[in-house]
């Protein structure tokens, strides 16, 4: 049985958390660039990641992928801890905000 329903993203509590995570950045935590339209687990909930604590929970670019680099991030990191996925290293620090 899949740990992640489609019930479980849909759900009115999903996309609250969803969106205030949105609403505050959407710097991808994968390649580091704006325009994220998703958001994804830190640490999976397949691996025991909590599934609506917002710090778990972090933008990322969804199925259309990435405008600037292409990468399909959310399907580049799939189940893996974030620290497992190879992060775009670039000379401007896209985590540091405005």
């Amino acid at each position: 049985m899949s740990v992640t329903s489609g019930s479980d993203l849909t759900s009115y509590e999903y996309r609250q958390v969803r969106a205030r995570i949105l609403a505050t950045s959407d710097v991808c935590i994968v390649c580091g660039h704006s325009a994220s339209d998703a958001v994804d687990h830190i640490h999976p909930r397949s691996k025991g990641g909590a599934k609506l604590d917002p710090d778990n929970l972090a933008p990322i670019h969804g199925v259309t992928g990435c405008p600037v680099c292409l990468r399909k991030c959310n399907s580049e990191k799939s189940n893996r801890p974030l620290s497992e996925v190879v992060q775009l290293v670039t000379s401007v620090d896209w985590f540091a905000g405005p």
